[in-house]
C-alpha cells in the first residue's frame, strides 16, 4: 500500500485519468472528489463487497438451478 500526506485542495492522480482532490478534513473525516471517465465504476468499500457477496450468491442460486434441471 502506498500511503501519501496531502493537504486540502491537493490531489493525486491514478493511471493518467482518475483524479482523487481533498476537498475538506474535519476532525477524523476526509471528502474526497474523485473525477474519472464514466467507465470507471467508483464504490465505497462497503458498497463494493455488498455487490460481490450478491454476484457470488446469484452465481451459486443459477447453477443450484442449472443443476436441479439437468438431474431433473
Amino acid at each position: 500500500m502506498l500511503a501519501l500526506s496531502r493537504k486540502k485542495n491537493e490531489a493525486i492522480v491514478i493511471n493518467n485519468n482518475v483524479e482523487i482532490t481533498i476537498l475538506e478534513v474535519k476532525g477524523d473525516q476526509v471528502k474526497l472528489g474523485i473525477s474519472a471517465p464514466k467507465e470507471v465504476p467508483i464504490y465505497r468499500k462497503e458498497v463494493y463487497l455488498q455487490i460481490q457477496e450478491a454476484n457470488r450468491e446469484a452465481v451459486n442460486v443459477d447453477g443450484m438451478e442449472a443443476l436441479k434441471n439437468l438431474l431433473g
